[in-house]
């Protein structure tokens, strides 16, 4: 299941008033997890009886006795009572066979929710007892998206699409943080759209300066250009050499599986919705930008290099993630620094260097 398929469900059933008896709610991303349990409850509890019909509760505290007190409570003035069990992943064998014994047969009144902890496996029987809420990581391409959204619908403000793109370079997919920073910029702007301007006073990054800037300077083997943004890209909140390796990892592995498309005949112009197959293919790649962004680049970059020149890229690649990883004689910008003159640089500059 998509976090897309979970959105469906939860609007569906806040939407109409009709809950499921129990929900499983789990996945990578703990933001988005905890807004669906927010919604849930907001939507399920009757906000007069709030005080006697939700229940918080942790797996973890409960023995058997009290998690089946808490199960089989009734509802107190009101048509439903919720109760948000956390941590379900770390019920133990007693507490557990008393969890599956209520989902073999549960209450009518009772909305319960599911909650796994971070990091926890999914847990079939409890998907197949429950309607499962999955929530993965988002991936860099729907970032852009979920920002204008969560600013239209939670913040009631509006914000261009390169705002949300500079907003994702400077600070990254952790939902947490975006939030944060467009509730500063809600507050920047008042009733005006938040655009790029507003982006570059309150988060510090500047159209033209950031990750992405960086990254298609190294694609199109622009030396001078990509030693000039280096400083300027690290002095960014959270950006670090390894997070630009990585990126530089996946953008050079594009180009060289375009590279391969187009030599076995695949015309230029199919080379972007190929890229964008073999990134939904791949699952989670740190591209550092939305997908559109990367795949444009990397298919444009594509006649730029050799598959020799991209074999050698690749080579200094792991070079440069050994040295960040492993030794502290250099800093992070002198690394990539040097990176970037061995995977851009001409052969024949290099060997005159």
């Amino acid at each position: 299941m998509s976090s897309t398929a979970a959105h469906r469900i939860l609007r569906d059933a806040i939407k109409g008033s009709s809950f499921d008896t129990a929900y499983y709610v789990f996945g990578d991303d703990e933001f988005q997890k905890e807004d669906a349990v927010k919604q849930l409850v907001r939507a399920a509890v009757d906000p007069a009886t709030r005080d006697f019909n939700l229940e918080f509760r942790r797996a973890a505290e409960l023995d058997p006795g009290a998690l089946d007190a808490a199960l089989q409570a009734l509802p107190l003035m009101a048509e439903r009572r919720v109760l948000v069990l956390r941590d379900v992943n770390v019920l133990k064998k007693k507490q557990r066979e008393v969890l599956d014994r209520y989902l073999q047969q549960p209450a009518g009144d009772t909305v319960l929710i599911l909650v796994a902890g971070l990091d926890a496996k999914s847990d079939k029987p409890l998907s197949n007892a429950a309607t499962p809420l999955e929530y993965p990581r988002l991936s860099a391409d729907r970032v852009p998206r979920w920002i204008a959204h969560y600013a239209a619908t939670e913040l009631n403000a509006q914000i261009t699409s390169g705002a949300a793109e500079l907003l994702q370079a400077a600070v990254g997919t952790d939902l947490q943080q975006l939030v944060c920073e467009l509730e500063k910029l809600c507050s920047y702007c008042g009733d005006a759209e938040i655009d790029e301007a507003a982006v570059g006073a309150i988060v510090g990054a500047l159209p033209g300066e950031m990750m992405p800037d960086l990254l298609d300077a190294v694609a199109m083997r622009s030396v001078a250009r990509a030693q000039k943004l280096l400083p300027r890209v690290l002095a960014q909140p959270k950006t670090s050499g390894v997070q630009i390796v990585m990126a530089l990892g996946a953008q050079t592995l594009g180009i060289s599986w375009a590279n391969a498309r187009h030599a076995d005949g695949i015309p230029a112009g199919r080379l972007q919705s190929e890229l964008f197959d073999l990134l939904k293919r791949s699952g989670s790649v740190y591209t550092a930008r939305s997908w559109g962004s990367a795949v444009a680049t990397w298919s444009k970059a594509t006649p730029v290099w050799t598959v020799r020149e991209l074999n050698r890229a690749m080579d200094a690649l792991l070079q440069a993630d050994v040295a960040l990883k492993e030794t502290r004689l250099s800093s992070d910008e002198q690394v990539i620094s040097n990176l970037i003159f061995e995977m851009c640089a001409a052969e024949s500059v290099r060997n005159a260097a």
